[in-house]
Order: structure tokens, then sequence, then C-alpha cells
């Protein structure tokens, strides 16, 4: 099943596994991905913000915080920030990664992509 799913051109390989790919994806709907940080599970590692530092940023408490198109951080608890479509996996791979697990992609649909619920 792993190797169908390699040469299938409706899946690419994140890291720990398989998500849908935008441009030919039958699957799910991941044009428009939204991300979200809970802090009160974030640990501070700094993961997502190697990865995708113009989507998380850290705040003076130590904790990662999304930031929306204008690159302002987001402080309020809960909002979730469009996904830019260069920066898609990267966020993905945020939420997978994360030991936290304080990190939620979701799509369009409001259907977990990436991250505790997926």
């Amino acid at each position: 099943m792993l190797l169908s799913a390699v040469s299938d051109p409706v899946v690419r390989r994140c890291y720990r596994r398989f998500v849908p790919n935008p441009e030919t994806s039958r699957v799910a709907d991941v044009s428009d991905l939204r991300v979200r940080v809970d802090q009160d599970k974030c640990t501070g590692d700094g993961l997502c913000v190697q990865y995708a530092p113009d989507v998380f940023e850290f705040d003076v408490d130590g904790l990662a915080y999304v930031k929306g198109s204008d690159g302002q951080m987001q402080t309020a608890p809960g909002v979730a920030v469009d996904v830019p479509e260069s920066l898609r996996i990267a966020v993905i791979d945020s939420a997978d990664e994360c030991p936290g697990d304080c990190i939620y992609v979701t799509g369009s649909d409001g259907s977990a992509i990436a991250g505790p619920n997926s």
C-alpha cells in the first residue's frame, strides 16, 4: 500500500505521512488551509518557527503564535490564519513534528489535515 502511495500523483511525501497533493488531489480539499496554535499546549521548542518563520513567531512569553497575512503576530487565543500556498508543506510538517502537539491545520471544510486531531 505504501509503495502505491509513493507513485500515486495524488499524494506527496510529508516527513512521517502522506498528505494530499493540492494540485491533483481528489481525496481532500487542501487548497485552502488554516492553522492555529494552542498556547496552552505549546512547549516553546521552536520547530514551527524554524520550518515556517513567515507563519509562526515567538512572543515574549516564549510561546509560538501564528502571523496573519500582514505579518503581524496574532495573540488572541484560538485565532487561525490562512496558510500561504508556498508554505503548505512546511506548515503541515510543523504540525506533524511539533513535540507539544499544539499546531492544528484544517482544510476549508474544517477537517483536520495535520496536528493532534488528524
